[in-house]
């Protein structure tokens, strides 16, 4: 009817047919119906028919003529104007938007850029420069990601706007970004004191870590002394102690976190739940193991220990795994629980607890032709030729056994610092070799059968291939 012009607005009239009333068209004296308005009808608006009915009609007869206002071709220019217009605009923007972006990429990803220094406070480094261009680059490319949405979006509802035909639909657009803006902003204000609730309680949460952190940092130095709590123990206790205050400030906070109660919230408890029951059982027996090795004083780090079968520094002793550096530099997780159920020999133990070094032992076989106190003799003076020998307690040889074809002696030293055990061992060997060598003696080891024809020994080096004591020169193998 709005687009048919030869309708005009008066045409359009009441009539009434009991138990109706009808709206239609009168032209050249005759009534076109239309729409038909019943007492049922009239009952849902709490009105009669006839007033029913002539809302209606004004309602068509405004919607008619503001049609006819908005459809001329002059509203199609002037739209088409205006969103050229603002297109040039957007463009524009788009353009200077992607400019910026990419300076403020070049600004932060410069090496030479002064300006980005880390977070330092207290004199204690937080944030290095590195780590704050990896947070910086993510965050620009999420602000320009959404502003480029938001500003589309938002033109939409523009363009829409200007033509006709999309009026409507723009109006409705702009009404559900009006409804967004007004409930996020009433969302927002709304959680506002459950928002500073949660901030105060984890706020006192960091500080009550930093200084319980710092309380067990001054045992560990050993500024604050305790008769019943070991240096050792302090930086496991102070990450239990953390985690625990960490947990107890989440479990104060949760009730005022905006949408705790929603079932997004109850969804992720369920799965968190879930995968804590499916590890539970690992974890738990880690960290028990890792909690029985800190306060049984097993180990601590930098000592030298063997644990099933590797031989390392201890790196790291953390509460689910243990970390061994080997003397090639090779890192060796074991987990608490294997560690717990395992032998451990800690070399670096004795020199730190009963001041006294830890001995060194090797063996050798001679045959029973060479007098036994020559033997003792040239295996003690190897001991006191070895330079990582300490001469804190003399070394000593013992006979272990008597074999069918030679005597076993076991040769006991004093390692002077245990992180040179195994270049210590290695010149201990070279010197026990130099001294039987030069003394003419069969080092019988491994055992072997040999008929004898009168001529020399061919198990004796010859000598001197070196001045006499003089190990090989190895060099020295650090552990550290």
């Amino acid at each position: 009817m709005a687009a048919n012009y030869s309708i005009q607005p008066e045409q359009i009239v009441l009539q009434e047919d009991p138990p109706y009333t009808t709206i239609g068209v009168m032209r050249d004296g005759k009534f076109e119906p239309r729409l038909s308005v019943d007492d049922r009808n009239a009952a849902r608006f709490q009105l009669s028919r006839q007033q029913l009915a002539q809302r209606y009609l004004e309602q068509i007869r405004v919607a008619i003529v503001r049609y006819r206002q908005t459809h001329r071709r002059s509203d199609w220019l002037r739209g088409g104007a205006l969103a050229l217009l603002a297109l040039g605009f957007y463009i524009l923007w788009l353009r200077g938007q992607i400019a910026l972006n990419r300076r403020l990429e070049r600004w932060i990803n410069d090496p030479t850029n002064g300006r980005i220094r880390g977070l330092q406070v207290g004199g204690n480094q937080w944030i290095t420069a590195d780590q704050e261009r990896s947070l910086l680059d993510p965050a620009r490319r999420i602000v320009h990601g959404a502003l480029l949405l938001l500003v589309s979006y938002l033109s939409i509802p523009l363009f829409l706007g200007l033509f006709p035909p999309t009026q409507a639909l723009s109006e409705t657009l702009r009404d559900q970004i009006k409804t967004m803006v007004v409930g996020g902003g009433y969302a927002v204000t709304k959680a506002i004191p459950d928002l500073l609730s949660v901030a105060v309680i984890l706020g006192l949460a960091l500080l009550l870590m930093r200084a319980s952190k710092a309380w067990f940092r001054a045992v560990e130095r050993g500024d604050l002394r305790l008769s019943w709590f070991y240096p050792e123990w302090a930086r496991p206790t102070a990450r239990l102690v953390g985690i625990g205050i960490l947990l107890l400030g989440v479990v104060l906070a949760y009730p005022y976190i905006p949408g705790a109660d929603s079932k997004a919230f109850q969804g992720a408890g369920l799965f968190v739940g879930l995968l804590a029951a499916l590890g539970s059982s690992a974890v738990a027996a880690n960290l028990i193991g890792g909690l029985m090795l800190t306060y049984t004083r097993a180990y601590q780090e930098g000592d030298r220990v063997s644990i099933n079968g590797t031989v390392g520094i201890v790196h790291d002793s953390a509460l689910l795994v243990t970390r061994l550096r080997t003397p090639r530099n090779e890192v060796v997780s074991i987990p608490n629980a294997t560690v717990l159920v395992s032998s451990i020999i800690n070399y670096s133990l004795a020199r730190r607890e009963i001041a006294e070094p830890v001995i060194i032992a090797t063996t050798v076989t001679i045959g029973y032709d060479v007098p036994w106190r020559q033997v003792h003799r040239l295996m003690l003076d190897a001991a006191s030729a070895t330079a990582g020998i300490s001469q804190e307690l003399p070394p000593f040889v013992l006979q272990t056994s008597l074999n069918d074809f030679h005597i076993s002696y076991e040769l006991s030293a004093y390692v002077r610092d245990v992180e040179t055990y195994r270049s210590t061992l290695s010149d201990l060997l070279g010197a026990i070799q130099d001294q039987f060598a030069g003394a003419g003696v069969e080092i019988l080891s491994p055992c072997y059968h040999a008929m004898r024809n009168g001529n020399g020994s061919s198990t004796v080096p010859p000598w001197p291939a070196e001045p006499f004591g003089t190990p090989a020169p190895l060099g020295p193998t650090p552990w550290e």
